[in-house]
């Protein structure tokens, strides 16, 4: 049987998703484009100021800035990602502010 592979046009759905986020009330929005028994990537849109509350995560899960710029943060540390920047998730609990409005893609390998 053949594989089926998705071809996803990024830029389309990320400014589809900022609409969406714009206009629900937790100011955010997001597609699963990926999943399976070892890999999930999501595409989360934030409006500016949304919050991704403190939250744990597998240690591996990456955190790709496709446009604006969020803030990642611990209680202890936190880092500012904009437009093109990538980084792994902290180990610790964390969490996620978009600073403008923004759109970053979230990758966990699930074991």
């Amino acid at each position: 049987m053949p594989e089926q592979t998705s071809v996803v046009r990024i830029e389309e759905l990320a400014g589809e998703l900022l609409r969406q986020a714009h206009q629900h009330h937790s100011r955010r929005a997001a597609k699963t484009l990926a999943t399976g028994t070892a890999l999930r990537a999501t595409l989360i849109a934030l409006v500016e100021g949304a919050d991704l509350g403190e939250h744990d995560s597998p240690a591996g899960a990456t955190l790709h800035t496709l446009s604006g710029r969020v803030r990642l943060h611990t209680r202890s540390t936190e880092w500012e990602l904009e437009r093109g920047q990538f980084a792994q998730t902290p180990p610790q609990r964390h969490g996620l502010t978009a600073l403008t409005d923004a759109v970053v893609l979230l990758t966990v390998a699930l074991r």
